[in-house]
């Protein structure tokens, strides 16, 4: 009679089974780990992203309200800017009329000396002696043969009165002033003829009236 021992194989299949369900636990295990830190790395990575667009929103936030902050100014920045400007042009204004009269008055005594004209770019006078040769100065004409004995200024316009010797040299002078920088728009007014009671020579008074510039 043979005899089988049923009892040790039974153990040994249940010592399998269990060693079975150890290694899948243990596997179970394994992955859950691995997903655990996966997703620590996951969210530690999402919490350094959302970090840094915090930190740029704060950036804009902040460039917003600088750029709000000058635009609210704009109006005030441009009032000043308008009081700079009117300010400096009052200044030049003054200066203007400090040192005008005197550089019209120079370039005046200028046109009245002999061997010298008037203030003029030799490009102008070049354009005047070849398109229009009678509007060009004389330069040897004599400024003894005129004088001055009135010169008024208001508002940027002068009056001149004076005597010369015949009717050319009062077209002279209204030729050089009409050449110079300094002056625009000369009219001759009407003059009459007449004898000098000093010197009983007869004489040309004469008038006439021009803008300055300055």
């Amino acid at each position: 009679m043979i005899r089988i021992n049923l009892l040790a194989q039974k153990r040994r299949v249940e010592a399998r089974r269990t060693e079975a369900g150890q290694g899948w636990l243990v596997a179970v295990s394994l992955v859950f780990l691995v997903e655990l830190v996966g997703l620590f790395v996951f969210h530690g990575v999402k919490e350094e992203e959302r970090a840094d667009q915090l930190r740029k929103n704060k950036e804009l936030e902040a460039q917003i309200d600088r750029s709000r902050k000058l635009v609210a100014d704009h109006p005030v920045v441009q009032k000043e800017l308008g009081e700079l400007r009117a300010r400096e042009d009052a200044i030049k204004q003054l200066q203007s009329a400090r040192t005008g009269p005197t550089a019209v008055l120079l370039e005046l005594s200028r046109l009245l000396t002999p061997g010298r004209g008037p203030t003029v770019s030799p490009d102008r006078l070049g354009h005047v002696r070849r398109d229009n040769p009678l509007a060009a100065f004389n330069a040897g004409w004599d400024p003894r043969r005129l004088w001055i004995s009135s010169f008024v200024e208001q508002a940027r316009k002068v009056k001149l009165e004076g005597m010369a010797n015949d009717g050319e040299d009062v077209s002279e002078l209204a030729r050089r002033m009409n050449l110079s920088e300094y002056f625009a728009n000369v009219v001759l007014l009407p003059g009459k003829q007449e004898k000098d009671k000093e010197s009983g020579l007869e004489v040309v008074h004469f008038s006439l009236e021009a803008q300055v510039r300055y």
